[in-house]
């Protein structure tokens, strides 16, 4: 019993959580079957690495601050028959992230953009990639914020540290020349470095508009 006592001390100062929970468990079971002590510390550290995996995958979707949770699983393309879906499951694989290449999804309201940008964003968290989600005009109005208060540079150098970058429902409102540079130098700054996801309501032939 004094052993049990000091191997539990131990767990929880190693921080081994999952392990304290189930290691009398398992050592019962271990017993039973005859299994040999390495494959008994294996079962032991395989449930210890799935949970801590699990919590840093969760921890990294909670910072990246999804305007909610999609995921690809759950979108219907059976309401988008039009939509590629080999494609989005070829995006999904991160192929793009590696290149860092871009991804831009338009459309009108109500197709799915949204959905599908934050599901290959999530896919990213599962991979321990680090994410950023932002609506498109509140993006560009912390990107005003900081050269008013002269720090552009600092901002956009942290935003260049992510991986991926899913930046939403650019065109709902006209960003300005000034809103309009400041996404440029962002994105200049990220070219061939960063990837961003972005999604737009407008066409390409309506961006000048939009920019105006």
């Amino acid at each position: 019993m004094a052993d049990v006592v000091r191997l539990k001390n131990h767990l929880e100062t190693l921080g081994l959580d999952t392990i304290l929970g189930i290691f009398e468990e398992e050592t019962k079971k271990a017993l039973e079957t005859k299994i040999s002590y390495t494959e008994y510390l294996a079962r032991l550290m395989a449930e210890e690495i799935i949970t801590k995996t699990d919590r840093s995958i969760n921890y990294k979707i909670r910072i990246a601050r999804f305007s909610q949770i999609k995921t690809i699983e759950e979108f219907d393309f059976r309401f988008q028959p039009q939509l590629d879906e080999r494609l989005i499951k070829e995006l999904c694989e991160l192929v793009f992230l590696e290149k860092a290449k871009n991804v831009l999804f338009v459309g009108p309201p109500g197709v799915g953009k949204t959905h599908l940008a934050i599901g290959i964003g999530i896919k990213a968290c599962e991979k321990r990639k680090k994410v950023l989600f932002a609506d498109a005009g509140k993006m560009i109005e912390e990107l005003m914020l900081s050269m008013i208060e002269k720090t552009l540079p600092q901002k956009i150098e942290r935003l260049a540290r992510y991986d991926l970058l899913v930046i939403d429902e650019l065109g709902y409102m006209c960003v300005g020349k000034e809103g309009a540079n400041l996404l440029f130098q962002l994105i200049s700054r990220c070219y061939e470095k960063v990837s961003i996801v972005l999604t737009s309501n407008r066409s390409f032939s309506q961006w000048g508009d939009m920019f105006g």
